[in-house]
């Protein structure tokens, strides 16, 4: 049976409902109508009460929040901001004069430092140029070695990397002159073929190939089978090779052509943008050395005048790679001496020599280093007819062991060069004091 409640009991059911209200929690309590009579009607001032209870804490609290506001602003110091600004201003009027001093005092640092530097390699480059100028070299160097040493190598291969050897071993002792000589008998020479016959001239070519500058090897060397191994040989990086943009008075070059005008001397190739003019008339095709004018005409065209091979070393100092020469035998080599006054200085090479510690060079003008072949220069003397003497020594100023003590039994001439121009040189730089 459903019970049936009267109007005071609705409104009693609605004030009692108890509202508990939290910061964030709304909770409805309903008192069950079973424990309320029929008829009775409950006050209403307790709940009254107890919301204004409720709404007087929030406000206390709200209170207290805004006096501890208020207590935090009282304590914090009032900045004016305006005249902030006006102090950082003035501070920075006050330093614009010391950052400007600062400033002029770094820049005329910086040029005092510049002027230094540029005096200082102005001076160094006087000094240079005056030491390579008033100081030029007029002794040569010459070496001689058989061509039969490539005999030994297995293949054209190896035999073109060892020509290549020797060639970088020149350079790097400033050798002035290369021979290569032919220490077969003369039956022999006859009798020969094939690569032993040739061995003397794929030696030469290939001296003659490495020595000369890179831009211009195709106006003078044409295609050749001694040349098929030539990209298996390191460049000998002489002085005289030089780049598009590098700076020298000397050039060497090819004469590509008479000038257009009859008379006026022939155009040079030497490896720059534009060719150079020099005042003699040359075959074309010719190599030759230049000497590059220092002053540029008004025109824009290089000129230049063609000079000796030698001149480059014997004015400025500079070491300007080997000529090379075949001879027939080693009585050749001394006898047919592109100079005039011959070689002064003449050294053969030998285990059954004296020893290099014990040498003292005086002072020459043309010294030649003989070196042997795999049989030495026992073998070399004993095919030379033109020869009587029995023992090498007698052929030689000085007869040395460049290498005592030595721990192999066999030295090969590739190896024998290094040895040798290494302990010499001390002994050349003293003598030419």
């Amino acid at each position: 049976m459903i019970p049936s409640y009267d109007d005071c009991t609705l409104l009693n059911l609605f004030i009692i409902s108890s509202v508990c209200i939290s910061d964030a929690v709304l909770k409805i309590n309903i008192i069950k109508p079973e424990f309320i009579l029929k008829g009775s009607c409950l006050p209403v001032a307790p709940v009254a009460a107890s919301m204004n209870s409720s709404s007087s804490a929030k406000i206390n609290s709200k209170t207290k929040r805004k006096r501890s506001r208020e207590n935090i602003k009282q304590s914090e110091p009032y900045i004016n901001m305006r005249k902030l600004q006006e102090a950082m201003k003035q501070k920075r009027e006050e330093n614009e004069p010391k950052e400007k001093e600062l400033l002029e005092k770094m820049k005329t640092q910086e040029k005092t430092t510049k002027k230094a530097t540029e005096s200082e390699e102005l001076n160094t480059n006087t000094k240079n140029k005056e030491k390579n100028d008033g100081k030029g070299r007029s002794y040569t160097l010459t070496i001689a070695l058989p061509g039969s040493i490539l005999d030994n190598a297995q293949a054209a291969v190896l035999r073109t990397y060892l020509v290549g050897q020797v060639a970088r071993a020149a350079v790097i002792f400033n050798v002035d002159e290369i021979v290569v000589f032919d220490e077969r008998k003369h039956s022999d020479r006859n009798a020969s073929g094939g690569f032993k016959a040739d061995s003397n001239h794929l030696f030469g070519r290939l001296l003659q190939y490495l020595e000369c500058p890179q831009y211009i090897r195709k106006q003078l060397f044409p295609r050749h089978s001694d040349l098929q191994y030539a990209g298996v040989l390191n460049p000998v990086a002489s002085p005289h090779h030089m780049s598009v943009g590098e700076e020298s008075i000397y050039r060497e070059g090819v004469v590509h052509s008479e000038s257009s005008e009859p008379g006026r001397g022939s155009l040079v190739d030497v490896g720059l943008k534009k060719k150079v003019l020099v005042d003699q008339t040359i075959p074309s095709g010719q190599r030759v050395t230049v000497k590059l004018n220092t002053v540029r005409s008004k025109t824009n065209i290089l000129k230049g005048t063609a000079v000796s091979f030698s001149t480059p070393r014997t004015e400025a100092g500079i070491y300007w790679g080997y000529t090379v020469r075949m001879a027939d035998s080693l009585s050749s080599v001394i006898t047919e001496c592109p100079y005039e006054e011959g070689y002064d200085t003449i050294i053969g090479t030998s285990d059954k020599g004296t020893s290099v510690d014990e040498l003292k060079l005086e002072k020459f003008r043309h010294a030649l280093v003989v070196f042997g072949g795999l049989q030495g220069l026992e073998a070399s003397l004993e095919a030379d007819a033109k020869l009587t003497v029995d023992n090498p020594r007698y052929l030689f100023h000085y007869y040395l062991n460049t290498c005592p003590n030595q721990g192999s039994r066999t030295i090969r001439t590739e190896e024998a060069i290094l040895i040798t121009m290494s302990a010499l040189r001390p002994k050349i730089d003293l003598a030419q004091r």
